[in-house]
């Protein structure tokens, strides 16, 4: 066992995250209050909508986004190869997941099978743009608009991903991006949504804040007024000014650590073209990937090839197991008719990428994985 240990994701950060956080620390204001709203500005701009409204982390972004839109019957159509939050989200809100297939070559959901699970009871569609790569919007927003339902874009992967020159988050009724630790954009945790109606933005503030009509920093303009009014049940899900002084810091630095990324799984792409066991991804046309991960397909052994690189000094992971196979979901009931996912998540291994991640360091991986036998 090799002392350093390569991980599979890391953060990109140096002293001016520290700088803002003590920042605000010296305000005294630590709280939801003006940086939160500087971040909600500046990442709204970023995305190109409307509006943003800043959450505690992605998993309640889901939430709230089906609260919001007043979704509480029914079902809503996702996928399986998702991080568990997508379908949690679900049925937070009472309603059922139905899971679509994934695209053999992308594992994003497959359209044509959204399609086939379309019925009576669907209310909503929630697109994962799996390790950065913005789904087939256009053909998904045409199937929503023919069966009038909403879509809820999971950009959990996707913070400064596009599709066909439009920013992930700015496509669907709403936008849902997680700032946990190791995201592209990462201030620990967090998450935010992104939307253009400005009704459901007056909505999400409320429900964030337990229903509360106004937040304490729009209670204090120079003199602290304690009345507010509360018409609805909210929960405590909103961000605070710590987590949005980081983000304003990895915001400015998102696009530069997105193109490094992109990078690094350019490098690995060359390197396992003559490799016939082993199978990237592809990157459709009109997308630009955030590259959140890299994961390839393998024809030997995923845990002895895992076990190897981790004797090795390198960590590897799985993204993800279906959904509807963890005891929980069984227990429910919940089943998917989803061959593709059932066989591909079997094959598939997450390789490390993040920008501060060194050109040896890549050539090592490189060489272990093609060396594995």
């Amino acid at each position: 066992m090799e002392d350093k240990i390569i991980p599979v994701f890391k953060p990109y950060m140096n002293g001016r995250e520290a700088k803002a956080v003590a920042e605000v620390l010296k305000t005294g204001w630590i709280g939801m209050g003006p940086k939160t709203e500087e971040f909600e500005k500046k990442f709204s701009q970023y995305i190109g909508t409307s509006h943003a409204v800043g959450l505690n982390s992605c998993t309640e972004a889901l939430h709230l986004a089906i609260r919001c839109l007043c979704l509480d019957e029914g079902e809503i159509i996702t996928t399986p190869i998702t991080f568990v939050s997508t379908a949690h989200a679900i049925l937070y809100n009472g309603m059922k997941p139905v899971f679509a297939d994934v695209e053999e070559d992308t594992l994003n959901i497959d359209v044509r099978d959204i399609e086939r699970k379309i019925t009576d009871k669907t209310r909503a569609i929630i697109p994962v743009h799996y390790g950065g790569q913005p789904c087939d919007m256009r053909e998904i927003m045409a199937l929503a608009k023919k069966h009038d339902l909403y879509v809820i874009e999971d950009c959990a992967h996707a913070c400064g991903a596009s599709y066909h020159g439009k920013m992930a988050g700015n496509i669907g009724d709403m936008g849902c991006f997680s700032f946990h630790a190791v995201k592209n954009l990462a201030t620990g945790d967090g998450g935010m949504v992104t939307v253009n109606d400005s009704s459901l933005d007056e909505r999400l503030r409320k429900l964030r804040w337990c229903g509360i009509n106004k937040s304490t920093h729009q209670r204090t303009d120079g003199k602290y007024k304690w009345d507010y009014d509360i018409d609805m049940l909210g929960y405590k899900s909103h961000m605070n000014d710590i987590t949005a002084a980081i983000g304003l810091v990895q915001l400015k630095k998102l696009e530069r650590g997105n193109g490094l990324r992109r990078k690094v799984a350019a490098r690995y792409d060359r390197a396992f073209e003559e490799a016939e066991w082993i199978t990237p991804l592809r990157i459709k046309e009109g997308r630009v990937t955030s590259r959140h991960n890299y994961v390839v397909k393998v024809e030997k052994d995923r845990e002895e090839l895992i076990k190897y690189l981790a004797e090795h000094g390198v960590s590897a992971g799985v993204h993800y197991k279906p959904v509807y196979l963890h005891p929980y979901y069984k227990k429910l009931g919940i089943k998917a008719k989803t061959p593709v996912a059932d066989r591909i998540w079997k094959s598939i291994i997450t390789l490390p990428v993040y920008p501060d991640l060194k050109k040896d360091d890549v050539d090592k991986i490189i060489g272990l994985v093609l060396d594995f036998k």
